[in-house]
């Protein structure tokens, strides 16, 4: 795991400060500066925008995962494999403006009763998707290259720093709102831009159709493969975007914006499992295509050892001091219990890691189809049970629940073939180990707590993280308790002193 520990820490340490970028503006400028209902909007637009991107995508980026390894040859151009790519992404964007654009009236009769304000920006979400679903395109073919990092610093770093710009920009009036809206939405333009030049100028991509040199067998296959995993990547991504959509139609733009920032502060779990996977997955089909299981079975359950440990410290830092965070917003207090049911749901997917990624790049990738529409009906079904009782809770709980036994049946499905399973017996250590510490800090904040007084509502948060840190983070490193988390921060350490050193060196 050399190679994915080098490439993790830097695309974690890159995600981890776009996190701290993301989390001022969503979570702090945007509920300072627009009202409940413009942050629904905003939040909503953007989320039906990249449900466009995953319909026009066409399955390239499956394929892309699958495929690149037995292309991959910069002296022949990689046969013209991304520009193959680009072709049939353009065909989807042209289908998908005309079917949004057929659909407007369906939409405008949908919303116009709980969120007229969506109705009058609907078609926004065509530029949203379209740069969305190119820079999916070139990072995923950068995954394959190995080159993550750039990908990772423009979407996660400078988009979010543009952001921030524009809140700013909108605060002292230079700019309104309609004019903060139109801007965010052609911003995601921006690092699919970038990285296009960025392809191009590395030689990575060549502009020409004479350099598309892929022969008709290997394109029936990639076709054939690229359309059971456009049907399977349809029916997961329609479960993110249908959850903020049946808010709308049912409640309002307000209770999105409750439920879609609470998602936004959740992905702070989804920061290591997310670098994992877009480090790993490339590593995924490398085996496939070897045929080496022991490797494949050692990639699966270390991955699915970090994931535990990270998801479990995540959750540990935001639901403790959950009333706390939430005692600044208190018009998003309902959240809390979304954000509690909403974890439950992502700790999971963590945990079981790569079962998407082997699933997806294996012979049996068609199976994976039938657990992806259970999934699709399951929240489908359970929301329009659930949302109309007990509003945005009833979303998470849905959502949550359906997750859990998705990923229980896809990991139980991939043992009884493959006999692969991401278990190892460290994580049942490390599953008590925490259970002992939550014991341990509900009874802290339920007895001792209460008699500190604090003169302001966020020395309770630092106090709070600071136990988390003595009590999760040291131990577990010092001990060693979890060799695979350790590993990647001793990495972290190692590479840190080559650097200064070489920089003290470069000095002299």
């Amino acid at each position: 795991m050399g190679l994915v520990q080098r490439e993790t820490l830097k695309t974690t340490i890159l995600s981890s400060l776009g996190l701290v970028l993301g989390y001022v503006n969503k979570a702090v400028l945007f509920l300072i500066l627009l009202s409940p209902e413009q942050v629904g909007l905003v939040n909503l637009t953007v989320t039906v925008g990249l449900l466009f991107s995953q319909f026009a995508n066409l399955g390239t980026i499956y394929s892309v995962w699958r495929f690149f390894p037995f292309f991959r040859n910069q002296e022949r151009g990689h046969y013209g494999f991304l520009l193959l790519n680009m072709f049939i992404v353009l065909f989807g964007v042209i289908i998908m403006s005309i079917v949004v654009f057929i659909f407007r009236d369906t939409i405008v009769y949908l919303y116009q009763d709980k969120s007229e304000l969506f109705v009058d920006y609907y078609l926004w979400i065509i530029p949203t998707g379209i740069a969305h679903v190119y820079y999916v395109l070139f990072d995923n073919y950068l995954r394959g290259l190995h080159k993550n990092a750039f990908s990772v610093f423009l979407n996660e770093i400078v988009l979010r720093i543009v952001v921030t710009a524009l809140l700013l920009l909108l605060y002292v009036k230079w700019i309104g709102f309609h004019e903060f809206f139109i801007f965010h939405a052609l911003l995601y333009f921006l690092p699919a831009v970038v990285l296009l030049f960025y392809l191009i100028r590395g030689g990575e991509l060549k502009l020409s159709i004479q350099s598309i040199k892929i022969s008709k067998r290997f394109r029936r296959l990639i076709f054939y493969f690229s359309g059971f995993s456009y049907i399977n990547t349809l029916a997961v991504l329609l479960v993110i975007s249908m959850d903020a959509m049946m808010i709308a139609h049912y409640i309002s733009l307000k209770a999105t914006a409750i439920y879609t920032t609470v998602i936004y502060i959740t992905s702070a779990v989804m920061v290591p499992y997310r670098s994992l996977i877009r480090v790993s997955s490339p590593l995924v089909a490398l085996h496939w295509k070897n045929r080496d299981m022991p490797a494949l079975q050692n990639l699966y359950a270390k991955s699915s050892s970090v994931g535990l440990y990270f998801a479990l410290l995540s959750f540990s830092v935001i639901w403790f001091p959950v009333k706390e965070i939430f005692s600044f917003i208190p018009q998003y207090s309902e959240g809390i219990y979304v954000f509690l049911f909403i974890m439950i749901g992502r700790m999971v997917d963590m945990f079981c890691g790569l079962n998407g990624t082997i699933f997806s790049t294996s012979r049996k990738y068609k199976f994976d189809l039938i657990f992806s529409v259970f999934l699709c009906a399951t929240v489908f079904y359970l929301n329009m049970l659930l949302i109309p009782d007990y509003g945005v809770v009833g979303a998470a709980i849905s959502t949550s629940l359906a997750y859990v036994i998705y990923n229980v049946l896809r990991c139980w499905y991939i043992y009884y073939y493959y006999k692969l399973h991401p278990l190892n017996q460290q994580q049942l250590f490390l599953l008590v180990y925490f259970a002992g510490f939550y014991g341990l800090m509900l009874a802290f904040d339920s007895y001792l707590l209460h008699w500190i007084e604090f003169s302001n509502q966020i020395f309770p948060i630092f106090f709070k993280w600071l136990m988390i840190v003595l009590a999760l983070m040291v131990p577990v490193y010092c001990l060693n308790l979890e060799k695979e988390s350790t590993q990647y921060i001793q990495k972290f350490i190692v590479n840190f002193k080559n650097k200064r050193q070489r920089e003290t060196l470069g000095g002299v």
